[in-house]
């Protein structure tokens, strides 16, 4: 007989049961494994979201008014459909450090933050506070007037009207805040020259009055690591230093060491610096938009920056308007700057465009081909 045939077919049935028991046991254990470790990282997760939300609750959160916020009605269609591939948010800059306001004032500085949704490359443009251009009602002056006149859906209209831009979203800081984050993050590496050391001394002393610091001045040009002061004080130098085509180009400098930086430290810093800026930002954006934003920073590179207008000249039109810097002209301009944000060489003028473009020309007397 069989070793097969001498086994008892009532045990074999029960070792069968047995196992069948075990096999779902051992399945229950899994499913029940299974669900533990998904609670815990639904946990962790969790966990990270009120993180970020009790950070991001002390950005002062404000609800544009959108009827205020003008789009012109004429930009092509092509255009539009391009656009859309892309994210351009308005950051502004304002040195309010003294009434902790940033609804009002002139704006320090314009940016237009521009994301490319599929690279996740970053480009930024500094718009020149002094541009001429029309900031409201036809009334064309500096364009940092339109965020003073009428807070950042003027600005941002101001930008959208002139610019043949679609912009929804803001953020606004007080520009004096550079000088915690970048003692926060040990400081960013600048080359300065000999005229830029001698002229941040003013802005150095101007600065530790206003903050207590005690910040050293820089005796001559070099490679040098700034700490907030003095990194404050180097993107503020205008008169003397390139006026303010240089000055914003050292804005975007700064701006560029300081994002570098940040994707490079550690949690702590991180959670230092959130700590130290957010209460110096206002936004458009909800708590749910800067945490998608925020989900993404270390995909983001920083790309290619500019200042706009291209060409241009600078004149003082009156006393009233001051020395203004004229884009000659601003339909050559603006057709330049969606080729920078999108690459969109089909881009022609709006007549909106087209029309204040016209109107720059008659008040300056300066033309397409007139600038450098």
């Amino acid at each position: 007989m069989s070793q097969r045939e001498n086994v008892n077919p009532r045990r074999e049935q029960d070792h069968r049961k047995n196992s069948r028991r075990y096999q779902k046991r051992a399945a229950a254990r899994r499913r029940r494994n299974t669900i533990f470790i998904m609670e815990i990282v639904l946990l962790l997760i969790l966990a990270v979201v009120l993180f970020f939300v009790s950070k991001l609750s002390k950005i002062e959160k404000t609800k544009l008014d959108m009827d205020k916020i003008e789009v012109n009605e004429d930009i092509s269609q092509e255009s539009r459909k391009i656009m859309k591939g892309y994210q351009t948010i308005a950051m502004f800059g304002l040195d309010n450090r003294s009434n902790g306001n940033l609804s009002q004032g002139r704006s320090d500085v314009i940016m237009l933050a521009n994301i490319n949704n599929d690279t996740k490359e970053v480009k930024l443009v500094s718009v020149y506070r002094d541009t001429y251009l029309d900031t409201g009602d036809g009334i064309f002056q500096k364009c940092n007037a339109a965020y003073a006149k009428g807070g950042p859906e003027q600005a941002i209209s101001m930008l959208n009207v002139n610019l043949d831009l679609n912009i929804t979203d803001y953020v606004t800081v007080d520009f004096n805040s550079i000088i915690e984050c970048v003692d926060l993050l040990g400081g960013v590496d600048m080359e300065i020259t000999d005229d830029e050391a001698s002229l941040m001394t003013g802005y150095i002393r101007e600065l530790n009055e206003l903050t207590g610091n005690k910040a050293e001045n820089l005796t001559q040009g070099g490679t040098y690591t700034l700490n907030g002061v003095q990194a404050c004080a180097y993107a503020r130098i205008r008169y003397g230093g390139g006026d303010d085509y240089r000055r914003t180009e050292r804005q975007r400098t700064v701006l560029t060491a300081m994002v570098k930086k940040a994707q490079q430290s550690d949690l702590t810093t991180v959670n230092k610096l959130i700590n130290e800026v957010c209460g110096d930002i206002q936004t458009s954006f909800s708590n749910a938009e800067l945490l998608a934003l925020a989900s993404q920073v270390f995909q983001y590179s920083i790309g290619d920056t500019t200042g706009f207008p291209f060409t241009k000249t600078t004149r003082v039109l009156s006393k009233k308007t001051g020395d203004v810097v004229i884009p000659c002209d601003l339909s050559d301009n603006v057709k330049e700057l969606h080729i920078f944000l999108y690459e969109d060489s089909a881009y022609t003028a709006s007549d909106t465009v087209k029309q204040n473009s016209e109107k720059i020309v008659s008040d300056t007397g300066f033309k397409s081909g007139d600038g450098h």
